[in-house]
C-alpha cells in the first residue's frame, strides 16, 4: 500500500500542544493550513528532541549560510491551544529534520511508528514505499516559535522534585535521594532535617 505523505508547505500554525492533566497527558503536533489540520500523537521526550535539535539546526544554518537567525527571545505569537477534536493521523516513530536552501525553510518530517523495516532513506524523500509522514516546512522565525511554544507546554507538567528531578505527583514522591522515604514524610508536616521537636 502506497504511503500517505502530508505536506504543509506554508503552515498557518504547527505547534506542540497537550491533551489531559498534568501526569496524564498526551502530546500531539498539529499542522494547520486553511482547514486543513493533521495531528499526530508522540512522547513528550520526542517534543523535547525536536524542540532542541531545531534550535541547533538554526545555529548551524546561520553559522553554515549565513542566514540571519531570529532571536532566542523572539515573542511566541500562537498561544492558542490545539485545534479540537484532536485526531491524530498516526503516532510518530521516526523523525527527521533538515534545512531546504531553495526554499529557505526548516523542514520537519514525523514518520508514523512502522513493524516493518524501511529504509531510512525514505526519511525527507518522497519514496512511494515507507510508513505514513507529515511534512512541514518552518521559516526560521516559526521553527523558533515552534521550539519556545514546546518548551512551554513541556514545562506546563508536573513540577520536579527538588532533590531528584523527577515528577512530583499528587500521592506524593518515592525520592531516591531520600533512601526511599516518601517526600510528605520528610517535608511535609513534621521538623526539617536539623531542626528539634
Amino acid at each position: 500500500m502506497a504511503r500517505a505523505i502530508h505536506v504543509f508547505r506554508t503552515p498557518d500554525r504547527f505547534i506542540a500542544g497537550t491533551v489531559g492533566e498534568p501526569g496524564d497527558r498526551t502530546f500531539y503536533l498539529q499542522a494547520v493550513h486553511d482547514a486543513r489540520i493533521v495531528s499526530v500523537s508522540l512522547e513528550k521526550q520526542q517534543v523535547q528532541v525536536l524542540a532542541d535539535r531545531m534550535g541547533l539546526l538554526l545555529e548551524e544554518v546561520h553559522r553554515r549560510f549565513g542566514t540571519e537567525l531570529p532571536p532566542e527571545d523572539t515573542e511566541l505569537g500562537d498561544t492558542s491551544p490545539l485545534v479540537m477534536p484532536v485526531d491524530a493521523e498516526f503516532r510518530v516513530g521516526t523523525m527527521g529534520l533538515g534545512w531546504d536552501a531553495d526554499a529557505g525553510a526548516v523542514v520537519v518530517e514525523l514518520l508514523a511508528v512502522t513493524e516493518a523495516e524501511f529504509d531510512e532513506s525514505v526519511v525527507l524523500d518522497d519514496a512511494e514505499e515507507g510508513p505514513d509522514a507529515v511534512r512541514v516546512f518552518l521559516t526560521p522565525i516559526q521553527a523558533r516559535q515552534f521550539a519556545l511554544r514546546s518548551e512551554k507546554v513541556i514545562a506546563a507538567g508536573r513540577p520536579p522534585c527538588p532533590l531528584c528531578g523527577v515528577p512530583l505527583s499528587p500521592d506524593g514522591h518515592m525520592c531516591v535521594r531520600t533512601n526511599g522515604y516518601r517526600r510528605g514524610e520528610i517535608f511535609g508536616n513534621g521538623p526539617e532535617f536539623g531542626e528539634e521537636s
